[in-house]
C-alpha cells in the first residue's frame, strides 16, 4: 500500500507530476485534418480524441478499459443539520450500489465501465470541521492513499462520491481555496429548505473562522474541511495523473477535492475533463476558478459518478468518428471545397 508520511511528502508527489504525450496528440491532429467533413464541424468531439491520445499516449486512442470509482464517507457537520438526510443514508447507498440498484450502476453498465466503490470508515465520521478539523494529519494521508491504490490501469478513468454531508465539505473547500464565504459557495445539496441552506452557509463561514490559520495551504485545507472520500477523490486524481490516465471528473464535490491539487500546481489538472456543470450552486464557479469547461449541462444534481459515466458515452461518440471515419482520399471525396460548399458547411 501507497504510505505518505506526512503533508510534506503528499506535496512532493503532487509537483512531481509528468507531461501529456504531445506526439500522440499531433497524431490525432493530423488524422482529424484528414477526415470526410468540414474542419472543426464536429466541434469538441474533435478535441477529445486529441485528449485522449495525449494523455494515453498512443495514437488511436483507446476506451476498452474504462473504470468508474466511487468513495464514500461520513461526515461529522452532518449534526449541523446541514442535509436533509441523515448519516446512516451513506452506508444505505452504498449497499444499493452493491446491490445494482443506484443511477450509477445503470450507467456505468450502458457506458461499458468497471464501476467500483470504496467505501472509507463510515463508522468514523469525521470530525465536525466547526470545531475542530474534519481529518487529522494521519488521517486524512490514510484516507488519500486508499483513493491512490485505488487506482488500477485504464484507459479513462471516471470518479464519483457518496457522502450525506460533503456538499457542505465541498463548499468549504472551495471557499477556502478560492475566497468568499457560504453564500457563495453553499447550495442546497440533497434538497434543504431555506433554514438548511442558512445553517449550511453560516456552517461554512464558522469553519473559515475557525481554521483561518491555515487557508494557504492547499493540502490542510483538504483534511481541515474534507471528509475521508474526498481525501481518497484527491489520492485517486493524483495517481491518474501520476500515471498519466485521462480523466472524467463529475460534479461539485469531485471538484472541490481535486481543487488542492491545482492549487499546488496549476497544471495539475490537465488530465482531467469536467463530465458537466452541476445543479449545485457553486459548481460552474468553481469549474470557472479552475479553467474547466463542461461536456454537459443537463441540471445532474447526483453524485455517484453519474454524469461522468454519460460522459464516457460522448467521449466513446469522439473515438468512433476519429477512428472509424473515411480520410478525403479513402472516400474519393475532394478535399478542397468550393466558396459554395464552403458556405453550406459541406464536404462536396
Amino acid at each position: 500500500m501507497t504510505e505518505f508520511a506526512s503533508f510534506a511528502d503528499l506535496r512532493t508527489a503532487c509537483l512531481d507530476l509528468p507531461p501529456p504525450d504531445p506526439t500522440a496528440a499531433a497524431a490525432a491532429a493530423a488524422r482529424e485534418a484528414t477526415l470526410t467533413k468540414p474542419p472543426g464541424s464536429l466541434g469538441r468531439l474533435e478535441d477529445f480524441a486529441a485528449f485522449l491520445s495525449r494523455w494515453q499516449g498512443r495514437h488511436a486512442p483507446r476506451l476498452e478499459r474504462v473504470n468508474v470509482l466511487v468513495f464514500a464517507g461520513n461526515h461529522g457537520v452532518v449534526a449541523r443539520g446541514v442535509s436533509a438526510y441523515p448519516a446512516e443514508v451513506t452506508a444505505q447507498m452504498v449497499a444499493n450500489f452493491a446491490a445494482g440498484g443506484a443511477a450509477i450502476n445503470q450507467l456505468a453498465r450502458i457506458a461499458g465501465a468497471h464501476l467500483q466503490v470504496v467505501p472509507l470508515f463510515l463508522e468514523q465520521p469525521t470530525a465536525d470541521f466547526t470545531v475542530a478539523a474534519a481529518m487529522g494529519e494521519n488521517r486524512f494521508l490514510s484516507a488519500v492513499a486508499v483513493g491512490y491504490d485505488a487506482v488500477a490501469d485504464a484507459d479513462l478513468l471516471c470518479l464519483g462520491e457518496m457522502g450525506i454531508g460533503n456538499t457542505t465539505a465541498a463548499a468549504a473547500i472551495a471557499a477556502a481555496l478560492f475566497g468568499g464565504g457560504g453564500r457563495r459557495w453553499a447550495g442546497r445539496g440533497t434538497g434543504v429548505d431555506d433554514e438548511g441552506l442558512g445553517r449550511k452557509q453560516a456552517a461554512v463561514d464558522r469553519a473559515l473562522a475557525v481554521h483561518a490559520d491555515i487557508l494557504g495551504d492547499p493540502l490542510a485545507v483538504a483534511a481541515a474541511f474534507g471528509g475521508h472520500e474526498l481525501a481518497a477523490l484527491l489520492g485517486a486524481a493524483l495517481a491518474a495523473r501520476r500515471r498519466r490516465i485521462p480523466m472524467l471528473l463529475d460534479g461539485f464535490v469531485c471538484t472541490a477535492a481535486v481543487a488542492p491539487l491545482a492549487r499546488l500546481r496549476a497544471d495539475a489538472l490537465d488530465h482531467c475533463l469536467a463530465a458537466h456543470v452541476s445543479a449545485e450552486a457553486g459548481h460552474r464557479a468553481l469549474l470557472d476558478e479552475l479553467g474547466l469547461k463542461p461536456i454537459l449541462d443537463l441540471g445532474m444534481r447526483l453524485g455517484e459518478a453519474s454524469a461522468a459515466a454519460v460522459g464516457v458515452l460522448l467521449l466513446r461518440a469522439a473515438l468512433a468518428c476519429h477512428t472509424g471515419m473515411a480520410t478525403f482520399a479513402e472516400a474519393g471525396v475532394s478535399d478542397k471545397p468550393d466558396d459554395q460548399s464552403r458556405d453550406r458547411g459541406t464536404v462536396a
